[in-house]
């Protein structure tokens, strides 16, 4: 098995997680299976306590891991099915070292950050290997700056690592920022040249070197950095602003062939990669045939990764209905206060996205009496589906004060709540309902027709609480139809009202199975909805 180890200097958000994800698409692409890992140097265990303003939004995997948007990237460049051996924190690190500790695994020895510390990140990498032992390369994109100090054990166990397994296995590929000094009217190279040498100060000689940039990089600088950081000329490679879509990145990275620079440096025999059909999808994007603005009411509207997924998964179904997807980015607080004339008359579609508290909560149940009152499609997600039913019961069934025991513990109808097993809990942590759970399809509804017709559906959630199964029969009767139950207790997955043009609402995450050239059903129904809607 080859393992490639991703870094980053200078300066973080450079692009790390989709250099990587790229690399692995290229390498499949070659007839390579590949596995994505991303450690992270933060003490949380996981990013499922931290706040979106802090980490974006948390990517949910089929386990129940909740881990970082990079995950996200990964999933969908490739064709990996992740789980939480994928995925590593500081946090997750030193709790299972101190666990091991107090069960006396290390036989009274002293615990140290070497090697114990080191020796549980590199098992990590192994059990993701043993995991998977069809792989061909396994990506491990290491989180932060060369530099910070939480960040140094991660480095220091990848040196190790490349000892233990023989270096010609090993590619180390650096990622880092090359600024354009306008004043000066030149690229630098120097802070670039500064990071490796932090980096060869550790022990670790990268193999190649990602210049993330704006403009191209010239010969004169490729010539540069090759020799001050002790590379070849060939394994410094440009990594370029794209200028539409994320999706353009592999083709960028193809330029310089960085996939054949990896192949060369692991030793590894691997077809051309043919990418006429990733081509295709990214030209569909580029070049529309149509247009939909969809409105997005959340309360993190103002961060771009607090629901990155959604957008990609947006952005994805638009590419199969030949559609450019606008996002309108609505404020529920805006909502809220100001009535639904916070809400633009141009957008075509409405979707309410997860989320957890009460700020911003009328608003968004403002937003979902306006799209079902006024005949625009909407398509709700986890909290999404719990505020359709909220405002269903209260101007439909007219349950006056219908809420969730989430925003108002003690609601007159409590439509949303929560189920037996959630009560007395008290850890916020890896607590909820998360990961894989099977569900029954009803047949005869939209919901059914958009997933083929087929008996079970496998979805991955991440949330508390639920409908509330005393008032199934009540909002049955007033017109709104339950499309899928999960098998196994009953609780309700999909909600619709078929008087609508699409009026589709789901408890779990559908964004987290969405992939180029294979958009999620209820994703692509909605787009595909919202534009007959709008041309009608």
């Amino acid at each position: 098995m080859k393992y490639i180890f991703v870094t980053g200097g200078v300066v973080s958000s450079l692009g790390k997680g989709l250099a990587a994800a790229s690399i692995g698409t290229l390498l499949e692409h070659r007839n390579l299976k590949v596995q994505l890992q991303k450690f992270d140097p933060y003490l949380n265990v996981d990013p499922g306590t931290m706040s979106p303003y802090q980490h974006g939004e948390v990517y949910v995997l089929d386990d129940g891991a909740e881990t970082d948007l990079d995950l996200g990237h990964y999933e969908r460049f490739t064709n990996c099915t992740l789980s939480q051996f994928n995925s590593l924190s500081s946090g997750q690190v030193f709790e299972n070292v101190i666990k091991k500790e107090r069960r006396g695994d290390y036989l009274g020895a002293t615990v140290q950050f070497i090697p114990h510390v080191t020796d549980a990140i590199k098992d990590h990498i192994q059990q993701a290997a043993e995991k998977t032992p069809d792989t061909d390369v396994i990506i491990t994109e290491i989180g932060g700056t060369v530099g910070d100090i939480e960040g140094h054990l991660f480095l220091e166990a990848l040196r190790q690592f490349s000892l233990e397994v023989g270096r010609e296995n090993v590619c180390f590929i650096h990622v880092t920022l090359l600024p354009l000094v306008k004043a000066a009217g030149e690229i630098k190279t120097k802070p670039t040249q500064q990071s490796v040498a932090k980096l060869r100060e550790i022990g670790i000689q990268p193999d190649i070197i990602i210049c993330r940039t704006e403009h191209d990089l010239d010969e004169d600088n490729r010539r540069k950095i090759a020799m001050f950081c002790n590379v070849p000329a060939l394994n410094v490679v440009a990594f370029r602003d794209v200028e539409h879509t994320i999706y353009e990145c592999p083709l960028d990275l193809r330029k310089d062939k960085i996939d054949r620079l990896v192949s060369d440096v692991l030793g590894l025999e691997s077809d051309t990669p043919d990418l006429q059909q990733w081509q295709n999808f990214v030209e569909r994007l580029i070049k529309p045939s149509h247009k939909v603005r969809i409105g997005i009411v959340g309360k993190y509207i103002e961060l771009q990764d607090a629901y990155k997924s959604i957008y990609e998964s947006l952005t994805i179904a638009g590419a199969a209905h030949d559609t450019k997807v606008k996002l309108v980015k609505i404020d529920a607080e805006k909502v809220e206060k100001e009535g639904t004339k916070a809400i633009s008359k141009k957008i075509d579609g409405i979707l309410i996205p997860g989320g957890f508290g009460e700020r911003g909560i009328e608003g968004k149940i403002l937003a979902a009496q306006y799209a079902r009152e006024n005949d625009i499609p909407y398509f709700g997600i986890c909290l999404g589906m719990q505020i359709a039913t909220i405002e269903f019961a209260r101007n439909v069934c007219g349950l006056k004060g219908a809420n969730s025991t989430e925003f108002e513990k003690d609601a007159p109808h409590p439509v949303i709540c929560l189920q037996e097993e959630q009560q007395g809990i008290t850890d916020m942590g890896g607590s909820m309902r998360l990961g894989n759970c099977r569900s029954i399809l009803i047949s005869g509804t939209k919901s059914a027709e958009l997933y083929d017709n087929a008996p079970f559906i496998n979805e991955r959630h991440r949330h508390r609480y639920e409908v509330n199964s005393d008032y199934q029969d009540q909002l049955q009767e007033a017109g709104l139809v339950i499309a899928s139950v999960s098998e196994k207790e009953g609780l309700v997955e999909i909600i619709e009202n078929p008087e609508h043009p699409y009026f589709v609402a789901a408890q779990f995450h559908p964004e987290f199975k969405s992939k180029p050239n294979h958009p999620h059903p209820l994703f692509s129904g909605f787009i595909q909805a919202t534009l007959k809607n709008k041309l009608a």
